[in-house]
């Protein structure tokens, strides 16, 4: 299960393969790729055959990670690059960087032109009334000519421009409509001179600190290219880096809260942490597109194509500070978004429950678990099945009819926690199954005699249920033991990952810090053999939500591990009953609901949306389909002040003393039930409740 024993079964194979050639070198560049080759064929749990069809793969994705969105490189730099496409597996075992170099020769060359391009563009006023339209996205082909390089240069410019111009306009407008006092308004043509300003600044910011990248930060995007070809979650990290893997702006840094990801050229929400300023101010989500970056009274700043570290620099602050992000959400339409930088607040992390009935007058115990936390450096501590455990038997004492367990986006965490906590859903039996490289697999099970709560039981996830919430929830499913309500599938993570230090796999002291690899060892399976990767867990009802048409999840990333089988663990499963008539009457009960289906509508639209990469440059139009984009949006907004009729939603009575003696806790609370009064999915799952009694 630990690291260490998969480290010291590889370990003697790498000194042997490295320890003759160090005495004759102690550069740690020469040895860096072979190091790593070495630990990932090793070490990784199906590690890729490093050939020409890996060399493809690495070399697609290396394009893809230096110029995104083909503003760099004209279609002559790719092919003579091309050159080099099935050469990365050679380079790789022998530790050479034929490739790395000619690309920051030719990458060097285009910096300085493109550099020139956007200075002489932004020197003159762009005209807006041409019918003209620029294209984003990954189909987009290199061009041929540096004429046409140019002229992307251009229109992706102007774009920009167009954006902030409008933006700015629509501003004055409200100012003109609302001032009490006399307001002077700016001309258009000003404000497309202070917009033209903005965006040179940006680009002038952005090309300085990618000058000032070093060697060693420009060889790790190398590296992670080859890497990336294992799988997603495999990555190398310089000795600079390591600390900022899983970059979250919470705990004990002062942010905004949100795990955040790079991602085609664009820094993307990947995760919004519970109790942090982003969670509790809510209009922030998972999947948005972060544009631009704004300090309170100061300018803009433009952050695609950002390194992720640079825009976390900027994203974060102290406490009490304020930043504004613009975001572009799934659907295309941008947004900004204040948000008042803090610390996360500790017990919002936590396991917490409340009391949920309607005008049948049948109460129901609702249990949010934002992840599966655990103490590990303090027994004492707070772990995700002991409060859960303790949520369970406070509900178990108000006389509830079933419990429904919110495991919505939720990311996983302690596996050991996952195991107690399936636990206190069935009396004895295997959770999970665990795998290692070239080992049988382990089954964990819950080994304790008795069940905490034997009662009706609804889980609830959706895309962004991953890791251990797939595990408990796939377990409870093969059990027959819960109804799984909620999106097509969870995340598809069914992988465990470690980190290995590449220096304890040389023998010698005399080398640099090499820093350390990231990768995958085990995967997880079901007790009934199939795999979480990739498919995930599939709700037993299916409920409408903004992602269901959008590729999300594991699927969503290059080169994931591949769904697989294994054999069945021994466990009962029909010591539990669900009768095919709860199903059926979800099933009837969503079809019919107009909520569910305004929300299956709003999704139809973001898949539309997502799917359009074409973009106009035209300011008349470009208005007429802001205008537009904000009348459908404000339809699908109302679902945000729906009004659920007879659903009551109220704090457990041992809780509210302690609750109520902070007004800013008291105040969390309040928002929280107003929230969950008004959630549609949490009002189905407590009919499914009255169903299964």
């Amino acid at each position: 299960m630990k690291l260490k024993t998969i480290f010291f079964l590889v370990a003697p194979f790498l000194f042997i393969a490295f320890g003759f050639y160090l005495k004759k070198t102690n550069t740690g560049e020469d040895i860096l790729l072979r190091a790593i080759n070495a630990s990932l064929q090793g070490a990784h749990y199906d590690a890729p055959k490093v050939d020409d069809n890996f060399s493809i793969k690495a070399f697609n994705m290396y394009l893809e990670n230096v110029d995104a969105s083909k503003r760099l490189l004209l279609q002559s730099d790719v092919d003579a690059l091309r050159e080099y496409e099935n050469k990365i597996d050679d380079e790789t075992i022998n530790g050479t960087y034929e490739l790395f170099e000619k690309s920051l020769e030719i990458l060097d060359r285009q910096m300085k032109l493109t550099e020139g391009y956007f200075e002489d563009i932004l020197s003159q006023p762009f005209d807006f009334n041409v019918v003209e339209e620029v294209s984003f996205g990954e189909d987009v082909a290199y061009v041929n000519t540096l004429e046409e390089l140019k002229d992307r240069w251009r229109k992706y410019l102007k774009y920009n421009v167009l954006t902030r111009l409008y933006s700015d306009k629509v501003a004055q407008d409200k100012l003109t409509e609302n001032s009490d006092t006399a307001f002077v308004p700016i001309p258009l043509d000003s404000l497309e001179a202070k917009a033209r300003l903005s965006v040179l600044k940006t680009h002038r910011d952005y090309y300085k600190r990618l000058n000032r990248l070093d060697r060693q930060e420009r060889l790790s995007v190398y590296v992670n290219s080859i890497t990336s070809v294992y799988d997603p979650h495999t990555n190398y990290f310089p000795p600079a880096q390591k600390e900022d893997f899983d970059i979250q702006m919470s705990g004990h840094l002062e942010g905004i809260g949100a795990q955040l990801q790079e991602k085609d050229g664009y820094i993307k929400i990947t995760n919004i942490i519970p109790g942090g300023p982003s969670y509790l101010q809510g209009e922030l989500q998972t999947n948005d597109l972060i544009i631009r970056v704004k300090q309170e009274g100061g300018e803009a700043v433009d952050v695609v194509d950002w390194r992720i570290n640079d825009a976390v620099k900027i994203i974060r602050g102290k406490k009490g500070t304020k930043v504004i992000l613009t975001v572009r959400k799934p659907d295309g339409t941008q947004k900004d978004i204040a948000i008042t930088r803090d610390i996360v607040v500790l017990e919002e992390t936590y396991a917490k429950s409340l009391i949920i009935k309607d005008k049948d007058n049948i109460s129901a115990g609702y249990i949010y678990l934002p992840s599966f936390y655990a103490d590990f450096n303090n027994p004492r501590g707070r772990f995700s099945w002991k409060d859960v455990k303790v949520e369970v038997d406070k509900l178990k004492k108000t006389g509830v009819k079933g419990i429904l367990l919110d495991l919505r986006n939720n990311g996983g965490g302690s596996l050991d926690d996952v195991v107690k906590m399936g636990g206190l859903f069935i009396d004895q039996g295997p959770i999970v199954q665990v795998k290692e490289k070239g080992r049988a697999p382990q089954v964990l099970e819950d080994r304790y005699a008795g069940i905490e709560w034997d009662g009706a039981l609804v889980i609830m996830v959706n895309e962004f249920s991953a890791s251990a919430s797939e595990i408990l929830a796939a377990a409870m499913q093969d059990y027959n033991r819960a109804v799984i309500i909620g999106s097509s599938s969870t995340h598809g993570k069914g992988t465990v990952q470690r980190f290995l230090d590449l220096n304890r796999a040389v023998r010698s002291k005399d080398i640099p810090d090499l820093g350390s690899i990231k990768l995958t060892i085990q995967k997880f399976y079901r007790i009934n053999g199939d795999a979480t990767q990739l498919k995930g867990v599939k709700s037993d009802i299916l409920i409408p939500d903004n992602y269901m048409y959008i590729k999300t999840g594991e699927k969503e990333h290059d080169y994931p591990m591949a769904w697989d089988q294994i054999q069945p663990a021994n466990y009962d499963q029909n010591q539990f009953n669900i009768p095919s008539k709860v199903y059926k009457k979800s099933q009837e009960r969503v079809s019919k609901n107009r909520t569910f289906q305004l929300i299956e509508e709003n999704a139809r639209r973001w898949e539309s949306e997502r799917e359009n990469n074409t973009y106009t440059l035209n300011i008349d139009t470009y208005e007429a389909q802001e205008k537009q984009e904000k009348i459908e949006t404000q339809k699908f907004e109302a679902l945000n002040e729906i009004q659920i009729d007879g659903f009551e939603v109220f704090n457990l009575p041992i809780d509210l003393k302690s609750i109520e003696q902070e007004e800013a806790r008291l105040k969390r609370n309040n928002d929280w039930i107003k929230s969950i009064s008004k959630d549609p999915y949490v009002y189905e799952g407590l009919q499914i409740i009255e169903d299964l009694n």
